[in-house]
């Protein structure tokens, strides 16, 4: 059963890793999907053509979701282009890691503005157009970083919590107009991000979490799935922990 027929989605930040995954499965449950991307063009074309193989309508933006007006004209050419958008999902974001004691200003910055003023850039610009349809879901990625912290990584984890209060707030605000928002926060997921670590970390990693494996894009995208479809009609200001239990 398809899950998200004839909804359309955008998805930020969609080029590889756990974006990528996203994309792909909302697409392979019937969803219209436009993504944006920053610097890897052969990616998101790639990408774009596996959409497309679904089935469904596809298309790669390059835009960057941490420039407001980028992130309102994105809206305005993916509307123009798809008619309407049923799913936001706030997907983008970076990181740059070191102790607070050597962590620059820049550094610190950078991070705040591509993880955290991304969700308010994207669910600013499509806030209006679902709330003249009256209904919409809007999932942003967290992390459980934010919610635990983790040393060396004061900057991300900073934004990434503030996306869980971010969320928590724009529930109650739109809730009336049937626009939920909710937010998912993966664990260690194995992406080729990951896959430069050094194995004895990895495997350090692996023994820490109680399922004792780390996560898939797909688990990630699982969880969005359920964010964005009819299944979760009922949900939303809720942290969706996708963690193997690591916060148990």
């Amino acid at each position: 059963m398809k899950l998200l027929e004839n909804q359309t989605a955008i998805v930020t930040g969609a080029s590889r890793g756990i974006g990528t995954g996203i994309a792909l499965l909302l697409a392979e449950h019937g969803a219209n999907v436009a993504f944006t991307y920053l610097s890897s063009e052969t990616k998101a074309k790639e990408l774009e053509a596996a959409i497309h193989a679904k089935g469904v309508k596809a298309k790669a933006y390059h835009s960057d979701a941490s420039d407001y007006k980028a992130s309102e004209q994105l809206v305005t050419d993916m509307l123009a282009e798809f008619g309407k958008v049923d799913i936001l999902v706030n997907n983008a974001g970076i990181t740059k890691d070191g102790l607070l004691m050597r962590m620059s200003e820049e550094q610190f910055d950078a991070v705040i503005k591509a993880n955290l003023k991304s969700v308010f850039n994207m669910s600013k610009a499509i806030q209006r157009p679902m709330l003249k349809e009256r209904k919409g879901s809007i999932i942003n990625i967290t992390s459980v970083v934010g919610i635990r912290g983790n040393a060396g990584q004061a900057n991300y984890a900073a934004s990434k919590a503030g996306i869980i209060g971010f969320t928590k707030s724009v529930a109650l605000e739109l809730g009336s107009r049937n626009i939920r928002c909710n937010a998912v926060a993966p664990g260690f997921i194995e992406t080729e991000m990951t896959a430069a670590l050094d194995e004895k970390v990895v495997a350090q990693w692996r023994e820490s979490i109680p399922l004792k494996r780390g996560g898939t894009p797909e688990d990630v995208a699982n969880a969005v799935l359920f964010l964005a479809s009819g299944l979760s009609t009922y949900i939303t200001g809720q942290v969706l922990q996708v963690c193997g239990g690591m916060l148990t």
